[in-house]
């Protein structure tokens, strides 16, 4: 085990708490790898019934990936000959893939930062997937403010989200509370703040068996409140089904309300061309399974680094911290649809992809 991922196994419950406190537990992917090894064991020990996924922080379940290793490794070796990279998205997509069909009660206490990477820990799928938010819960896929794209099959969660709420979330990476996460379909259970404690207590105290029962009935008595996106449901229906993202982007210009502004604002700063990428991906996304889903999203995690756009979004934002990036090209109006379409040419033979063996 990795110094930054703590587990432990009580009362049929395995425990696993991410301890990267001041990274905001950014993984790693020696992270990356305990976390696989850990469920990988549990999924068949039969002391194990159910898995809680926690943080030793309030502040952070899980920010996302470690952006700053992406970029110190991504900047002394092309993506194509970086094993370190290119070891990490396979790793981190496969353990993906595991969360979203673990056998088992699938527990993830969404505290605090939940984004990116974060969520890709945190999405566990149908009928084992239990996913509490709390009030401090700070929700997104922010990958176009670095250049990159909502990955860690965010192609299939946000692609799967009701109307155009996820391409609103995929175009303008903007953070989502409690309400809206539960309204989004990326949530099963709200617990207030102040009902922490006992809602650990209640995990503490009972069978891993009887997890699931348990949290769903002590989470019923609490309402997250009204959901602030479904008051502008049907202004983000309207623009963000555009068909380009140049529309998209005309029609919230057009509207003069302080939401459209808001999006409008922060689409201004993103990525002009992983925006279009982001948007392709995304209507892909809706017709795969998970696992092709993961499996584009690695022909595309290549090719962005090939191209250098994650690389100067992670200078401007995270080392350098001038926060102006020189996005190329600079401008929506210079995309072109064969730039989108080179990011979806496939790297690998299908008999080859690192992630050929999902869903075998």
């Amino acid at each position: 085990m990795t110094e930054f991922v703590q587990t432990r196994v009580a009362n049929g419950i395995g425990f696993i708490t991410l301890d990267r406190p001041k990274a905001l537990n950014s993984l790693s992917l020696d992270m990356v790898r305990a976390l696989t090894a850990t469920l990988t064991a549990w999924r068949s020990d039969a002391a194990v019934q159910a898995v809680v996924l926690q943080s030793s922080s309030e502040k952070a379940l899980c920010a996302g990936g470690d952006i700053r290793f992406f970029y110190e490794v991504g900047t002394r070796t092309p993506m194509g000959g970086s094993a370190l990279l290119e070891d990490f998205f396979t790793e981190e997509y496969a353990l993906n893939y595991l969360i979203h069909f673990y056998p088992k009660p699938y527990v993830a206490l969404m505290q605090g930062v939940v984004m990116g990477g974060g969520m890709g820990i945190a999405q566990g799928g149908p009928g084992c997937g239990i996913r509490i938010v709390t009030d401090n819960s700070k929700i997104a896929m922010p990958e176009v403010n670095i250049g990159l794209f909502p990955d860690v099959g965010g192609s299939h969660f946000l692609s799967h989200a009701p109307g155009q709420l996820g391409m609103y979330l995929g175009l303008t990476g903007l953070t989502v509370g409690a309400a809206d996460c539960l309204y989004l379909g990326l949530a099963d259970h709200y617990v207030p703040t102040d009902a922490l404690p006992a809602l650990h207590a209640l995990i503490a105290a009972t069978p891993g068996a009887e997890l699931g029962a348990a949290l769903a009935a002590f989470c019923a008595g609490f309402d997250a409140g009204p959901a602030p996106l479904a008051a502008e449901r049907a202004r983000i229906d309207q623009h963000f089904s555009a068909p380009t993202v140049a529309g998209v982007m005309a029609a919230l210009a057009a509207d003069a309300s302080p939401f459209a502004q808001q999006a409008l604002a922060a689409m201004r700063t993103r990525s002009p061309l992983l925006m279009c990428v982001t948007q392709e991906l995304l209507r892909r996304g809706a017709s795969l399974d998970v696992a092709d889903c993961l499996r584009l999203e690695r022909n595309l995690v290549r090719r962005t680094f090939e191209h250098g756009e994650v690389l100067e979004g992670v200078r401007a934002l995270v080392i350098d911290k001038d926060n102006r990036p020189q996005w190329n090209p600079p401008t929506l109006e210079a995309v072109t649809e064969a730039m989108v379409a080179r990011f979806f040419e496939p790297p690998w033979p299908a008999a080859t992809h690192p992630l050929r063996s999902l869903g075998a």
